[in-house]
């Protein structure tokens, strides 16, 4: 088996089905329709496997199933694994199942890198509004390449390519891994993580055009993401202490297979208000926290308590303490609970910084947010072994 496209879902019906037949048409139109489509659903009740299963697939074959294990998108993804490697397929794609702007080439740009040998790991590489994606923005990819050396635009992208062998990595991981936020929203940094540091090749990007998909306001559904995908990045960190702490302080870029395309994005609105009242209620009810953990931090978060924003460089050394304190895992509730209104008074900071700048501008902000974070790498070990 060439490719296997694994689609996770959970209430999807009315996307599902366009995803499913785009995956298709990839499969015949780049790989002679040497492939298979799957579906692993999380008991959905609006019909999605429904939708799937009748989606018109041009003779590709197709299954869905229901995932076991802890309700989530790491759950659903491991069963996917499982199941590409029984079928040996010398690729599997991830497909998010809400995406709106997939296209059959997505297919061929994450898999291609992987047949030829070249990659164990693709992650995409997409033109995405500049105030979608906060959490990759601000914390996840200044963080990993900064950590791991390699820079990775899009850490938990949601569509990747895997290789078998890296497949077989994930799948070697001691089952307690399944137990943890990796079978959640954790699933994404955690393959990209685990593909940087163990991956027998190197990780690419795929080209992949815009991301459009159901966009949501930081400041009001932040829900159990930020949670999951944080605490994962920070227990990664200690596992993979002895490498990050022997990197030296250069960043590789890595390679995009793929043109290049010009594309507009939906417009994201963020309601900047909202962010800054919830950014100085949460530091104000957290006070205690600075004052037991983050005393070198004070006059700047308390100016943050006052105005509801954050600039780059205190964010930078609130993350790298808390990575730090997060080992203590009595506190570890506490914690996320704390980073949660900084985490909107960076957002609210950056929305201000870059009201009037185009999104190439924006991501220039987030380059030099990013070389804040390498430069500060000192601050980190300081905490580290405080």
């Amino acid at each position: 088996m060439e490719v296997v496209v694994g689609i996770p879902s959970y209430n999807n019906a009315g996307t599902i089905g366009y995803v499913a037949e785009t995956a298709a048409e990839g499969l015949l139109k780049y790989f002679n329709g040497k492939g298979m489509i799957l579906n692993s659903d999380g008991g959905s009740t609006d019909g999605t496997k429904d939708a799937f299963t009748s989606s018109q697939t041009d003779g590709i074959e197709k299954l869905a199933f229901n995932y076991r294990g802890i309700p989530g998108k790491g759950s659903a993804l491991r069963a996917l694994m499982e199941a590409a490697v029984l079928l040996e397929a010398k690729a599997l794609v991830f497909l998010d199942s809400d995406l709106k702007s997939v296209r059959p080439w997505w297919v061929k740009r994450l898999a291609t890198p992987i047949l030829e040998g070249r990659a164990a790991f693709v992650t995409p590489y997409y033109k995405r509004h500049k105030y979608d994606g906060t959490i990759t923005n601000h914390i996840c990819y200044p963080l990993t390449s900064v950590l791991y050396g390699y820079k990775v635009r899009q850490p938990i992208g949601g569509d990747f390519g895997v290789s078998y062998h890296t497949l077989q990595t994930y799948l070697s991981k001691s089952e307690d891994v399944w137990e943890t936020d990796v079978a959640r929203f954790g699933i994404d940094i955690w393959m990209t993580t685990v593909a940087i540091v163990e991956g027998d090749k190197p990780v690419f990007q795929a080209a992949l055009g815009a991301k459009v998909h159901d966009v949501k306001d930081p400041g009001k559904h932040l829900g159990p993401m930020f949670s999951q995908v944080v605490s994962t990045l920070f227990l990664l960190m200690q596992e993979y202490a002895n490498v990050w702490k022997n990197k030296c302080n250069t960043i590789e870029d890595v390679p995009i297979y793929g043109p290049l395309e010009e594309v507009a994005v939906e417009p994201v609105v963020v309601d900047r208000e909202n962010l800054k009242e919830r950014a100085k209620k949460g530091i104000e009810t957290h006070w205690w926290f600075i004052e037991h953990h983050l005393t070198d931090l004070k006059t700047e978060l308390e100016r943050t308590k006052k105005e509801g924003s954050v600039d780059s460089k205190t964010w930078t050394k609130v993350l790298y303490s808390c990575a730090s304190l997060f080992r203590e895992e009595s506190s570890r509730k506490d914690i996320i609970n704390f980073l949660i209104p900084v985490y909107f008074a960076r957002v609210a900071a950056f929305v201000e910084e870059t009201a009037y700048l185009s999104d190439e501008e924006a991501e220039q902000k987030i380059e030099e947010q990013l070389t804040l974070f390498r430069d500060l790498r000192e601050y980190l070990y300081k905490r580290w072994e405080g």
